[in-house]
Order: C-alpha cells, then structure tokens, then sequence
C-alpha cells in the first residue's frame, strides 16, 4: 500500500474509534443506572478478555515483553481503561450523555497541554485559543445546567462534569503513550493485554460489589447492551486507535477525537431523548472549534 493511501486508511480507522468511543460513552448512561460502577468496569474486562483470548497467549516467534513494554501496557491500562472507566462512568452517572460531548470535545486541547508539559512541545497562538475555547464550552455548558431544579442537582451535575474531565485527563495520556506500543507489537496484542490489565485493577472493587448485586436482576437487554460496550470500549475501539496509530505522529491523531464528542452527543439526543438547547450547541461549538484549530495548525506544518 502506497504511503498516501496508507495514512487516508489509518485516518479512516482513528475517526471510526473514536466515533465508536462517542457511541459506548453515551450508551454506557442506562448501564450505569442498572449496574454498580466498579462491577460494570469489571464485567467489561472480563467478557471482553474471553473474546481476545487468543491475543493474550504469546505467538509463537513473538519476544518477551521488554520491562519498558510492560511498564508502558500498565500506564496505558491504568489511565486510558481503568481510570478513564471509572471517571467516565462515575461522571455520566450524574451528568447527561450530551454534557459528557461537550466535556469530550475538550481532548485535543489535554493533548496539547500534556505534550507541553511531559513532551515540552511548544504551545502556539492557536493551541493557546483552542484551550480557551475548551474552558468557554465547558464554562457554557455549566449554564446550560444552571436552571436545574434543585441546588443538591446542580451540586451532582458539578460533579459529574468534574469528573468527565478526569476521564478526558486519562484518555489524553493514554494517547501521548500509545505510540510506544505500536511500534513493537501487533494492535490486538496490545488491546488484549492492555484489557487484561485493566481486569486486574478492577478485580478487587468490581468483586467486592459484586458480593451484595444479583446478576439475575440485570434484564436480557442490559446483558446485550453490556455485551456490545465490553467489546467495543475493551477491543474494537482500541484496535481501531493503535491501528490508526501505526501510521499517524500521536500528535495528529488527537484531531480525530473530534469524532467522539459528536457522536456522544448524537446519541444522547437521538437516542437516549436528552435535551439539546442552544447554549449546548454553543458550547459544543466552542470546544469542537479548538479542534478545528489544532487540526489547521497540523495541516500548516
């Protein structure tokens, strides 16, 4: 495959992940609502663990992990699945599908700021705007909330978006450090180990909820909808991005996470029935223009 088409290929496969990523965000609000938080997180990697059982095992030719390998699977896992799960589901259990978009759409500019801080890249004129523009969204979507009936609700709502944003902190390191795993291993290699240490961190807190749930109580509907957010979030998502990442500098690629706030906002209102008044369409514009700005900058290089 020539170089150019190899990249539009690898474009294709980052924006699909993250438009999966919007879909599994905004769908895991009716999960959270039937299952507890940490059970959810671990019943995830669980199912998601026997389906990629098959990357799991070494190949045969393949190398031991280096201790830099495996230090790099565990900070992927523990940021970008075990964290990023409990803040994202911990968040959207207090807060709307549509305001989990707007918080979202902030990602490119995390990146930005985390490769200036650990990368020491430079910050230019338009990162600097975008970043901005990723407060006003957010700053306006806490007005859109500002009408909610009662203080202890806006107190929740507070909190909910807090803690989006911590899952968006996640997500941006889990971003910067995936390029160092693509270039050794295969991208389901690296998506089955990454799950399996993320079924790891989530064992002791997933069973200790575990002991005062009943599985029975979970309707056949919520088992298929935990079934397609298992695989999506813990293998075809990630597949999908260390794919894309092969061929793609980790700094461009943040532009693709454009696609996850839309899509997590599509399905919030399409979907799920969730409110959309003008102050969320101007603060999801807000913060999607600063990715806009990322990506011409990229595009000027």
């Amino acid at each position: 495959m020539h170089a150019p088409s190899r990249h539009y290929v690898s474009f294709l496969l980052l924006a699909a992940s993250m438009t999966l990523v919007g879909v599994y965000v905004a769908l895991a609000k009716p999960l959270v609502a039937a299952i507890p938080v940490f059970l959810l997180a671990f019943l995830r990697f669980g199912i998601a663990a026997v389906a990629m059982l098959p990357w799991t095992v070494r190949a045969r030719g393949e190398a031991q992990l280096s201790p830099r390998e495996f230090r790099f699977l565990f900070l992927q896992s523990f940021f970008g699945n075990f964290l990023f799960s409990i803040c994202m589901l911990s968040g959207i259990a207090l807060a709307t599908a549509t305001a989990a978009g707007v918080i979202l759409a902030t990602l490119p500019a995390m990146v930005a700021i985390l490769s200036w801080i650990f990368l020491r890249e430079s910050l230019s004129r338009r990162v600097l705007l975008a970043v901005f523009l990723a407060v006003g969204g957010i700053a306006l979507l806490q007005l859109a909330r500002a009408d909610t009936a009662t203080p202890d609700a806006r107190t929740a709502s507070a909190l909910g978006s807090l803690l989006l944003f911590g899952a968006v902190v996640c997500e941006a390191i889990y971003v910067i450090i995936g390029k160092r795993l693509t270039a050794t291993r295969t991208p389901l290699r690296v998506s089955a180990l990454i799950n399996l240490w993320g079924l790891a961190l989530s064992a002791p807190l997933g069973l200790w909820q575990l002991t005062d749930f009943d599985l029975a109580s979970i309707a056949p509907q919520t088992w298929l909808l935990l079934l397609f957010y298992s695989l999506a979030a813990s293998w075809i998502a990630v597949w999908l991005w260390m794919a894309g990442l092969k061929h793609v500098p980790a700094s461009r690629a943040g532009v693709f996470t454009v696609a996850l706030p839309i899509a997590a906002t599509a399905v919030g209102v399409l979907v799920l029935g969730e409110s959309f008044t003008p102050l969320h369409a101007a603060a999801l514009i807000a913060a999607s223009a600063g990715v806009v700005l990322i990506a011409t900058e990229h595009a000027q290089r």
